[in-house]
């Protein structure tokens, strides 16, 4: 009976020491041995073999089984000892799970006290910020106010020293002064509500218009509409009131081009009038010459005075073309009879030719400004005179009007011929054709 309850404990023994595969592989991976005797696949009879080897080592039978009794009371005292270890088990984990939750609690305060203070710090900051947008604020608006008193005190200046200067008519100092007052005025638009300011802007408009009615003075009496030029004139103070022209009303400086001209061709008009004898087509020529004479003369005298922009010079050869145009045309009617094709030729070669010298001396920058006068496009086949009207030529059909088309384009070369003269060239050149 008792070798079967001890069969029985063997077997189940063998049953609660038999491990998985796996487990056993965990097993010798944290805790590896050399020892058979840890070896899932112990065989009793191999280590006793081992033991054993011949019938002559069984006479140290006794040392064996010492050793190996030694070796059981040392895994008992381990056993026992990992036993004792165990005991307290539990009450440390429940100790250790305590000391985890205190821990934690902890935790969870600071976690606590640490958002607070950040909610403080983000309070701080937008505060800070606040704070920072304000001064932001007040820096621009104090720049701005101290920007806007420079330019009111400049503006305030400026205004004082320009009514000075326009009174002494010190325009070398005028013309950069008032473009700078000008300037500065266009930055209190915003503020011409305030009465000092737009006292300010109305002081600077009376000194603009009392500088144009001024200079419109000084040219009337250097260069009178009525009577002979007067040679040389005050070109430095009248170059420096064209500087000033510049930045004043442009109607300013178109009624100076104007009366200059007008003046400057007086005496053309007096030279050239339809009762002389120099009026009619055959002496043509010494209208160009005259006019040649002058541009010389204005180069020489006043090519300094005029800003260059202004192309004094082309405007003058211009109003010369317009007013010996007219000119032309009144002596052609009052004296139609005399008008032959040799004549005509003869003035249209010498037109031709001065407005060749034209196309090569000026651009042509002016005629913009001339209403149904354009430039034409520089081609091989069309002129390109600055100063050419477009007139649209007549389709022909048969070879006699061909003929005539060409003797009658030779006129839109001729500037200063109108429609009458072209009728009358019609009449000729059909009637010899």
């Amino acid at each position: 009976m008792m070798e079967e309850e001890e069969f029985e404990f063997a077997e189940d023994l063998e049953a609660i020491l038999h491990l998985t595969p796996e487990v056993q592989l965990a097993i010798e991976q944290v805790f590896p041995s050399q020892d058979p005797l840890d070896r899932a696949d112990f065989n009793a009879v191999e280590y006793i073999n081992t033991l054993f080897p011949t019938e002559q080592s069984l006479a140290n039978i006794d040392d064996v089984v010492n050793k190996i009794r030694l070796k059981i009371r040392r895994l008992d005292d381990n056993i026992r000892t990992v036993v004792r270890g165990q005991t307290n088990v539990g009450q440390d984990g429940r100790q250790a799970l305590e000391e985890a939750q205190i821990a934690i609690q902890q935790l969870f305060g600071k976690i606590k006290d640490i958002k607070d203070k950040a909610e403080k710090s983000e309070q701080m900051v937008k505060e800070i910020t606040r704070d920072i947008k304000q001064l932001d604020h007040a820096k621009r608006h104090l720049t701005t106010s101290i920007t806007t008193l420079n330019h009111l005190h400049m503006l305030a200046g400026g205004v004082d020293s320009l009514e000075a200067m326009t009174r002494k008519r010190q325009y070398g100092e005028v013309a950069n002064l008032l473009q700078g007052v000008v300037n500065v005025l266009e930055h209190f638009h915003k503020y011409m509500g305030i009465p000092q300011i737009r006292q300010l802007s109305e002081r600077v408009k009376a000194a603009q218009s009392e500088l144009g009615t001024q200079i419109l003075a000084d040219f009337e009496e250097a260069f009178p509409s009525q009577g002979s030029k007067r040679p040389g004139g005050p070109s430095n103070v009248l170059r420096d009131a064209c500087q000033v022209a510049n930045v004043l009303d442009p109607r300013i400086k178109q009624e100076i081009i104007k009366k200059f001209i007008r003046q400057h061709l007086s005496e053309y008009l007096v030279l050239f009038q339809e009762n002389q004898d120099v009026a009619w087509l055959d002496k043509i020529d010494r209208r160009y010459a005259w006019i040649k004479r002058q541009l010389l003369d204005y180069e020489e005298k006043y090519g300094r005075m005029f800003p260059e922009e202004w192309c004094m010079t082309e405007r003058i050869a211009v109003e010369f073309c317009h007013i010996t145009r007219a000119e032309l045309a009144k002596v052609m009617r009052t004296r139609a009879k005399e008008i032959e094709v040799k004549l005509l030729l003869f003035a249209i070669q010498r037109t031709t030719n001065f407005e060749g010298l034209l196309a090569k001396r000026f651009t042509g920058c002016t005629l913009t400004d001339i209403p149904g006068v354009r430039k034409r496009p520089d081609s091989p086949l069309d002129p390109t005179n600055p100063f050419l009207e477009d007139e649209a030529g007549e389709e022909a059909g048969t070879e006699k009007d061909e003929d005539l088309t060409k003797v009658i384009n030779v006129l839109s070369c001729f500037l200063l011929m109108n429609n009458f003269l072209e009728a009358k060239l019609k009449c000729l050149v059909t009637f010899i054709l």
